[in-house]
């Protein structure tokens, strides 16, 4: 069957082999006999809906006439927005991606269609369809792209976090492409986009964009801040309001450059910062999840304050963390590997820990897939550095076998997360230790290296 094939041809054969008459036909399509009239006369163009009940009727897979209707309602015809918009929601639905591709190229043109068709993006993001969602983020992008425009900037964004996943590279990639636009974002926007920006950073390692974003971040929310707490402001509504309570930004920047601190070595300041964070006052927003953030933040606080300790070399607060991990068990992965960096860093002994979770080790990815605030990268990327450090430990201590298991686990996730730069990593600590490998243990190390690019 040739798709350029017009709809109406087929009906019109339809109705000969069959000996319908219009009004039967319409009976068995859900339609008038005087809409069939119209539509078989070409005096006007179906809507999608109608295409769809005369493509039932013919036996053909739903969207079988959709690149001939793309071309009627915006090649033959002036587009109308009346039937353009459930054209694009229906090959939404049909994932017809192709269709709304080349819709879109054609409609965008006229920029007089940007806004329409970044409603119905939003539409799709909060629907979880994100891949159609993406292609008019896109190609809306694209036409505003000399406008400088709020919803260009706004479209990055949507860009940006539709397109992180597991690839490192990819993540980066997105990020830079990103942050010239975040200015451009509405100023409470700049809020969540600056959040999310720190995040991917402080999962990429790039600690000096995390500490210059968390320090813009700070900056703008206290500004928010102080807007919302003027007098006379807090009775009016406001504009827009951000994911989190205003406070909490601030609260994230201040942990946020914690965290670029204690991985510069700087331990002491990072404590600073973390003190800093659990400061406050400035909560006062009439938030309904205010004091939910205030002692999420309290506990975060606690958590960075032991982090930072040990990694100072202060083995005194060991057990403490121990128990706050255990009160915790979703931060399993990132707990462990801020105790095995530092029992590798000062050379602590803690088998007696790792002893103490074994049992939660062996359960961590049944344990893990509830916890709702961690994505699947960010789960993967501590287990693989939880593994790695892991390895080293049992190294340090002659368990060369517990070693090799650990370091080839990092190995297979670093791999699943395409993070080449720590798989080299495991690759050169293999290689340190390959003797001690047995031919099973060189014969699974063989297989996942096949998985790293040439």
């Amino acid at each position: 069957m040739d798709h350029t094939t017009t709809i109406r041809t087929e009906l019109k054969d339809f109705i000969g082999r069959e000996r319908l008459s219009f009004s039967q036909l319409g009976q068995k399509a859900g339609l008038n006999a005087g809409t069939v009239s119209s539509i078989l006369k070409g005096s006007r163009v179906m809507s999608v809906d109608q295409l769809d009940r005369m493509t039932a009727v013919l036996g053909y897979p739903e969207g079988f006439f959709y690149d001939e209707y793309l071309r009627e309602c915006m090649v033959d015809t002036v587009p109308n927005w009346r039937r353009v918009k459930p054209f694009v929601l229906r090959c939404a639905e049909l994932d017809k991606l192709d269709c709304i591709r080349r819709m879109v190229q054609m409609l965008l043109d006229n920029l007089m269609y940007s806004p329409l068709l970044f409603e119905v993006a939003e539409v799709f993001f909060s629907e979880g369809k994100k891949e159609a969602a993406e292609v008019l983020y896109t190609g809306v992008a694209a036409s505003e792209r000399r406008q400088h425009s709020e919803r260009l900037a706004f479209c990055q964004y949507r860009l940006f976090s539709l397109r992180l996943g597991q690839d490192p590279s990819a993540n980066l990639q997105a990020a830079l492409q990103f942050e010239p636009y975040v200015d451009r974002l509405d100023e409470v926007d700049q809020l969540d986009a600056l959040k999310d920006l720190a995040n991917t950073y402080h999962l990429l390692r790039r600690w000096d964009k995390v500490d210059r974003i968390a320090e813009e971040l700070a900056y703008k929310a206290k500004i928010q801040l102080l807007l919302t707490n003027q007098t006379g402001r807090k009775r009016q509504e406001p504009r827009k309001q951000p994911e989190y309570p205003l406070f909490s930004y601030l609260a994230i920047s201040n942990l946020l450059r914690a965290n670029v601190c204690d991985e510069r070595g700087d331990h002491g300041v990072a404590l600073q910062w973390v003190d800093i964070s659990t400061e406050l006052s400035l909560a006062e927003e009439d938030h309904q999840e205010t004091a939910y953030w205030v002692g999420l933040f309290m506990d975060w606080a606690q958590s960075s304050t032991y982090v930072t300790k040990l990694m100072s070399g202060d083995d005194s607060v060991l057990w403490d963390y121990v128990a706050h991990i255990e009160a915790r068990i979703e931060n399993l992965p990132i707990g462990l590997l801020h105790i095995i960096r530092a029992a590798n860093q000062y050379g602590m002994n803690v088998d007696s820990i790792l002893q103490y979770f074994e049992k939660d080790l062996a359960d961590l990815s049944d344990n893990l897939v509830t916890g709702v605030k961690y994505t699947e990268q960010l789960i993967n990327d501590r287990c693989a550095n939880m593994m790695y450090e892991m390895a080293r430990y049992h190294f340090s201590r002659q368990r060369h076998v517990q070693g090799l298991v650990c370091l080839t686990n990092a190995l297979t996730k670093y791999a699943s997360l395409n993070d080449n730069a720590c798989m080299l990593r495991c690759v050169r600590l293999f290689e340190q230790y390959r003797d001690y490998a047995t031919p099973e243990a060189v014969q699974e190390y063989r297989s996942i290296m096949d998985l790293m690019p040439v």
